[in-house]
């Protein structure tokens, strides 16, 4: 079939629409490639093509007018789309699927197919109208992308897998460290030597506590303080062994980045073993209350209901005051130490706000 069916899908387009024929001038000038088959005709043929699907493919008008589209398929055409458009064409329904088609010249390219079919006014299937698409780019485009996030897999499972490694030695590493600290105190004679042994070893398992909330988190880049806190102090007055000290919180969970963790950790380890060592002399009993807040600024404040600073300062020129004003500066925090209302210590610790709040978490 040749030119005869060009006229002839004319000719019928004229019968509907008059000597003037924009619906097949509209097709003929669109840059969107456009087809329409006769499904009356043995092998439903393409009887008219417009110029954007000649480009699309490489044919010359000739060369696909009087044929089925099937030309376009190949070895790599997937049976079950091409199963799927015949099944459509059976049925008289319209159809919208991707299908890699095949250019003259051999070279493959991914064709969104818009197939509808067009009924007479007396409902008798006439024609097949089927718009396409050139979608390779898009395809390549997911391509890309799938291989962008297959390399980022990969990289993902070795950082984890050296995370893992790394967690594993830091590990042994504190606890070797822990265990030496604890066999050399037992070999020190002098009791304050080996208190400042037992503080050492405190700061430590602190540092011990932080690694783990890292490993342990959705993220190593983000600390969460608020379940620091719970961890350090429920540690901490359970070392201690007295039960007769109660723990109040009031915590939002704070986060900050994990390079500024240890510093905090260090110093709230601080804080809190200067107050089971200094406010509860003795079976004193009492209560630390600690509570994080944050709005314009972090603020974590560590109260006790102890005995109270001394009056003459002293303590202020211990290694523990000394290191926690080094942690502090390291922070880019504020501290400040005052006699609480209720005659025990207050300490207040205000850091810049680098990160958002949670829910509110409070224990009586």
């Amino acid at each position: 079939m040749g030119n005869g069916d060009v006229s002839h899908f004319a000719d019928r387009t004229r019968t509907e629409f008059g000597e003037i024929d924009p619906f097949s001038a509209i097709i003929r000038t669109t840059q969107l490639p456009m087809i329409v088959t006769d499904p009356r005709r043995h092998d439903n043929p393409i009887v008219f093509a417009n110029p954007a699907f000649l480009r699309m493919t490489g044919y010359e008008r000739f060369e696909v007018t009087g044929r089925n589209c099937r030309f376009l398929q190949g070895p790599d055409t997937c049976p079950k789309a091409v199963a799927r458009v015949r099944e459509a064409i059976r049925a008289e329904r319209a159809v919208e699927i991707d299908l890699l088609n095949y250019r003259k010249d051999g070279t493959t390219f991914y064709n969104a197919l818009h197939l509808n079919p067009v009924h007479a006014k007396t409902g008798e299937l006439q024609f097949f109208f089927a718009a396409q698409l050139d979608v390779t780019e898009r395809y390549r485009l997911v391509r890309e992308r799938e291989t962008a996030n297959a390399a980022l897999r990969e990289a993902l499972a070795v950082k984890t897998t050296l995370i893992h490694e790394i967690d594993h030695r830091v590990k042994n590493n504190l606890q070797m460290i822990a265990a030496m600290i604890v066999l050399q105190s037992q070999r020190i004679a002098d009791p304050a030597t080996r208190a400042s042994m037992m503080d050492t070893l405190q700061r430590v398992e602190a540092l011990s506590t932080v690694h783990r909330r890292l490993h342990q988190s959705e993220s190593v880049s983000r600390y969460d303080v608020a379940d620091f806190v719970r961890d350090l102090i429920g540690d901490l007055v359970g070392a201690s062994g007295r039960d007769d000290i109660a723990v109040r919180l009031d915590l939002v969970a704070v986060v900050i980045p994990a390079e500024k963790s240890v510093a905090l950790a260090l110093l709230l380890n601080e804080i809190v073993t200067n107050i089971l060592k200094h406010a509860f002399a003795g079976d004193r009993p009492g209560t630390i209350a600690i509570r994080i807040a944050r709005d314009d600024e972090i603020r974590i404040v560590v109260e006790d209901d102890g005995v109270g600073m001394p009056e003459d300062g002293a303590a202020k020129d211990s290694f523990g005051q000394s290191l926690m004003r080094t942690l502090a500066r390291q922070l880019g925090a504020r501290l400040a130490v005052e006699r609480a209302s209720n005659s025990g210590t207050r300490v207040i610790l205000t850091m810049p706000a680098e990160a958002s709040t949670t829910v509110s978490v409070r224990s009586p």
